[in-house]
């Protein structure tokens, strides 16, 4: 690559290697072919630092543990959607969920209450439990937008300060795969309350992980929190325009990263 070299541009911000503890890339995996996503990771990497499997797509996807150990290879971290977990919550066969994340082979779950009813101690519960095998990330707000924007700022704050004390590594904030849900209004804009509230909450940023499917989210994001914001869902075919967005080399971010 050219941006270590002498000729790359004057003021490009410094990117930590990884394992990053900060400006870390999600990229979500809704049925690559297995042998694309080889190719994307043996390509890009360095670019990446998760993979998350969406929804239940590790269930019938016939290679899951050929992707798994591709990501294990290139210091990827991979899990599985918390919309799984949540399915396995609703059919009351939690345990037949975690032995399906050690027969996959995976060291990190997901955490959600993002489509079922659940209460904020149950949440807690699972996550202290899950806490004691797993690295969880956690995830705060619903798919449905219009029950997400029934959440107050002050709720937001709170789910999330809530999650980490519980032993939630990382807490995702909800955007889905269309950026129009969750902290996000039907049009795509971020709620304001509820990025003042995160900012102001006291919860570290670098425990914090926005999804940010789209260009204006992903652009949106960056220039409110800098470089080093963490970014998810983003889509197999992004990571490298994510990256210039990141340092300032794409016209929406230039000058402003």
């Amino acid at each position: 690559m050219f941006i270590d070299s002498p000729y790359a541009p004057p003021a490009v911000p410094l990117r930590p290697a990884k394992p990053r503890p900060r400006g870390r890339t999600m990229v979500i995996d809704t049925g690559t072919p297995t042998r694309a996503f080889e190719d994307l990771v043996e390509s890009h990497g360095d670019l990446v630092d998760a993979v998350k499997f969406g929804w239940g797509t590790c269930l019938v996807t016939r290679d899951i543990k050929t992707k798994i150990d591709i990501c294990r290879a290139a210091g990827v971290d991979a899990y599985f959607g918390g919309t799984l977990f949540e399915r396995y919550v609703a059919g009351d066969a939690v345990d037949d969920w975690v032995a399906l994340q050690r027969a996959a082979g995976v060291t990190t779950v997901e955490i959600s209450d993002g489509t079922v009813v659940m209460s904020a101690t149950e949440k807690s519960g699972w996550i202290r439990r899950m806490a004691e095998e797993f690295t969880v990330i956690s995830e705060v707000g619903f798919k449905d937008g219009g029950r997400s924007m029934t959440l107050t700022h002050a709720d937001w704050a709170w789910s999330v300060c809530s999650d980490l004390a519980a032993g939630a590594t990382t807490v995702t904030l909800e955007a889905r795969e269309s950026g129009r849900s969750g902290f996000c209004t039907a049009d795509g804009t971020p709620r304001e309350d509820v990025l003042e509230a995160l900012a102001g909450c006291g919860a570290p940023l670098d425990d914090l992980l926005f999804e940010a499917p789209t260009r204006a989210l992903q652009v949106d994001l960056l220039g409110r929190f800098g470089t080093d914001v963490n970014l998810g869902n983003v889509a197999t075919a992004d990571v490298v325009g994510l990256e210039t967005l990141r340092l300032g080399l794409r016209a929406d971010t230039f000058g402003r990263c």
